[in-house]
């Protein structure tokens, strides 16, 4: 093997976002990709993780794996949200550290800043107001991980940096009929229903609330691009080494007008019907990506174009879904 080649481990490759990253580097010519499955290696498991580490030589980290869900998946089960984040960031991020491990690179989600923060959010909102209500636990297990980050960077002088997507969806999504996020549960309810014919699909909420939706590839894409800036370049003005970075569109829209798009996309010609009696969330949630864009990174893919490539990828995929 080259001496030039990275060993680079990618927790969580059979996720979403995890297999985007891999599609990414699996075009590059100077990555070893690592990548173990969860019969093979239990990421909540503390010695497991620690012996992989021991063993596999890695020089980078893409730490993609996580437990994630929507409004109803994070209700239901709020103990699993925030007990096994915790345990994989802790398990993989030390045994990173005690392995000698310099780069790693931590994906943390939006939900990390305040129901309320000022929009668009910046990285700086972090920790400046409560947390919306429905998904808490699961945004205290990602800002532990930021700061697990941040507190190896200054004790130990490591290289750990954070991205905080915005609303992620794509190929790999989960399209769980309950416990998914609002685009890939929409996707199969709209499907669902162009097959019976039916005259209405039902989305819960006013349809008011904003949201920024970003295409997994485009994440990946940016996955890369962050993990390889010069460390000056990722520095801030203050020569501290900022542990987490915003990566999302900077353009938002309602749920309505995404559930438009979805029907359009789909082709259900039936009826979109709003039921108020369920939560909202969080009424606006949009990424100021100012501090990205300055370090030469932009979203390509806009939603209708995600939309499409998505539905594609649902389509041909569907069975296993149903199974």
């Amino acid at each position: 093997m080259p001496a030039n080649k990275k060993r680079v481990f990618v927790a969580g490759h059979r996720g979403m976002v995890g297999s985007a990253i891999v599609r990414q580097l699996s075009e590059r010519n100077d990555v070893v990709l690592i990548t173990c499955c969860r019969s093979e290696l239990d990421l909540t498991n503390q010695q497991a993780v620690n012996d992989f580490f021991a063993s596999e030589q890695i020089d980078e980290v893409y730490l993609a794996a996580a437990k994630v869900g929507g409004i109803h998946a994070n209700n239901t089960y709020p103990a699993e949200f925030i007990f096994e984040n915790l345990v994989m960031e802790c398990n993989i991020i030390n045994a990173a550290h005690q392995n000698n491990v310099q780069h790693l690179l931590f994906l943390g989600s939006s939900c990390i800043y305040p129901k309320l923060a000022a929009q668009p959010m910046t990285e700086s909102a972090l920790l400046t107001g409560t947390l919306e209500a429905t998904n808490e636990p699961y945004a205290v297990a990602k800002i532990a991980g930021i700061k697990l980050c941040e507190s190896y960077n200054r004790q130990y002088g490591r290289d750990y940096r954070s991205v905080m997507p915005t609303n992620l969806y794509g190929m790999n999504d989960n399209f769980h009929p309950d416990n998914s996020h609002v685009i890939p549960a929409l996707m199969r309810r709209f499907h669902e229903a162009k097959l019976r014919d039916d005259k209405e699909v039902v989305v819960w909420g006013t349809g008011a609330p904003m949201r920024e939706f970003l295409y997994v590839d485009d994440m990946a894409a940016a996955s890369v691009h962050v993990m390889e800036l010069d460390t000056e370049a990722y520095k801030s003005n203050t020569q501290v080494m900022l542990s987490h970075i915003n990566v999302g569109t900077g353009v938002d829209c309602t749920i309505r007008e995404m559930a438009e798009t979805m029907a359009k996309v789909v082709g259900f010609t039936g009826d979109v019907v709003f039921d108020s009696t369920k939560p909202d969330g969080t009424p606006r949630k949009l990424m100021d990506v100012s501090r990205l864009a300055e370090l030469g990174w932009r979203y390509q893919v806009d939603l209708e174009q995600g939309l499409t490539h998505t539905y594609q990828w649902f389509l041909a995929n569907q069975e296993s879904f149903r199974a």
